[in-house]
């Protein structure tokens, strides 16, 4: 049995970058893949340009098993780059500790608010921001109510980040910068907004709000890695490497992106040295990535699933998904997005299409699919609208919401196949609630577009909701392949 990775076991010349100091400099919150494929590498490869105490404490929501793990690796874990044909392992040595937040609230405003920590940064999903339909905070959401009815022991991440904003506001009021490394538009704008809605709920006093708005940055930033779940393959390719059994692995493709805008108060470390982009044009990467492949991605999986293609590639290699996929990026996404100055949209595009064939990396469709109602509203909302209110129909997009809710919340008599039963749904209870007296399908979509599941701005638009009906009534009746057979005819007419 080989020997378990750590400080004494680490092969030489496997070290990414180069290890951070013992003492934190960055809370972050949301310990899972993306973010030790991500961030955590970018900021092990700025250490070897330019040391900096920028060592990371990271904490997870709910799970005890990776803090574990990794406390007993001294931290280090390796990052498996996958590409047809290649293996290659790098280990990351920038954690330095890591909390389950949910169990321990009091250490993680602790670490916040210390003078060291100068950075807090976060990978919750769009979901662990509880935005509501109008565009703000969900106070209603069992997580944050609780959170409010008792501030002293919050357990969500929005809560955690708010009562360790507080304490340092109390300490002392230091400069921090909130970073938040999610898939949305103006993740920065949008995070500051949950945490000053969140304290205004819990009834903060005026110059705790008032510091918020001088002394803490809350940059924009766009990030892009396809990093999917570790599997014993994953834990057996890294013995392999490195001849020690990492427990905690994680796998990535070699592709990764990450522009931001460069307004943090109290430093950052040297990101751009490990390839980083610091640019006044975020929101417009951020349109780039968020529709052509975060949209296009709910497209491919959700149809994926329903088609019954377990991984990405499976998925994008058959041809009607494919050929769906490059008409949402013509007709109903390249036309909403200002480019940045000097992208070249098309080879961006070819990249991705080899991205999502990366058989190596057998990314699931339905961990994509997963918590769609809170992806679709991100990615298809607005980009819907722009089109309706130009006089076309946006195909594609009433394609990935019929193909969302067959997946999600299929109507009655509707089996939508064994891996539509692995997608999780944050919405699932209240979309099933609401279509219990549906009448048959076209008022089940119905009911699910104007029921407060997706952002208002699509309810006035009928024809959409009938359009996705007309998708859904051909996935129920003759399959998903003549839904998407239909909706590429209708969009070359």
């Amino acid at each position: 049995m080989p020997l378990p990775l750590t400080r004494a076991t680490l092969p030489g010349g496997r070290r990414l970058g180069a290890p951070t100091p013992p003492a934190p400099g960055i809370v972050h919150l949301g310990l899972g893949q993306f973010h030790r494929a991500h961030a955590a590498v970018y900021t092990a490869l700025a250490q070897a340009t330019a040391p900096g105490d920028w060592g990371i404490l990271g904490v997870t929501h709910t799970s005890r098993a990776v803090v574990e793990h990794l406390a007993r690796q001294d931290y280090l874990y390796g990052v498996l780059e996958l590409a047809p044909g290649t293996e290659e392992v790098g280990v990351v040595d920038v954690h330095r500790g890591a909390l389950v937040g949910a169990e321990q609230p009091d250490e993680v405003a602790r670490a916040i608010a210390a003078p060291a920590t100068r950075l807090v940064t976060l990978t919750v999903t769009e979901a662990g921001y509880h935005t509501d339909p109008a565009g703000r905070l969900d106070l209603a959401t069992p997580e944050i109510a609780a959170d409010l009815a008792r501030p002293d022991a919050p357990t969500s991440p929005l809560g955690l980040l708010a009562a360790g904003l507080r304490r340092r506001f109390q300490a002392g009021a230091a400069p921090i910068s909130v970073l938040s490394c999610d898939n949305m538009l103006q993740a920065g704008d949008t995070t500051r907004a949950r945490v000053e809605q969140y304290l205004a709920a819990a009834g903060a006093a005026d110059d705790l709000l008032a510091w918020l708005g001088t002394g803490v940055a809350f940059p924009n930033a766009m990030v892009d890695r396809i990093v999917p779940s570790t599997t014993e393959a994953t834990r057996a390719a890294v013995e392999r490497a490195l001849g020690v059994r990492d427990a905690v692995p994680v796998p990535a493709e070699k592709f990764t992106m990450w522009v931001m805008e460069d307004t943090f108060t109290a430093g950052r470390p040297a990101w751009e040295s490990a390839g980083a982009i610091f640019t006044d044009e975020v929101r417009r990467y951020e349109l780039v990535k968020l529709r052509l492949l975060n949209g296009c991605y709910s497209l491919l999986s959700t149809v994926g699933v329903l088609a019954g293609k377990a991984t990405n590639p499976e998925a994008i290699g058959t041809d009607y998904i494919a050929a769906c996929v490059r008409a949402a990026q013509e007709d109903d996404y390249l036309p909403t997005i200002e480019l940045p100055h000097g992208f070249d949209a098309r080879a961006y595009i070819a990249e991705l299409f080899a991205r999502w064939a990366n058989t190596a990396l057998g990314d699931a469709t339905y961990r994509v699919a997963t918590d769609g109602s809170t992806k679709l509203a991100q990615r298809i909302v607005l980009p819907a609208v722009y089109a309706l209110e130009r006089g076309r129909m946006p195909q594609q997009l009433a394609l990935t919401a019929a193909a969302w809710i067959c997946v999600t919340c299929p109507p009655a008599g509707f089996d939508p196949g064994p891996l539509a039963a692995l997608v999780a749904e944050p919405k699932a209870a209240g979309m099933a609630a609401a279509v219990a007296a549906a009448s048959g399908v076209r008022d089940h979509v119905a009911r699910l577009l104007r029921g407060g599941f997706l952002p208002d701005a699509l309810t006035r638009w009928d024809s959409f909701d009938d359009r996705v009906a007309d998708y859904a009534e051909i996935i129920v009746r003759h399959g998903v392949e003549a839904a998407a057979r239909e909706a590429l005819g209708r969009a070359r007419s």
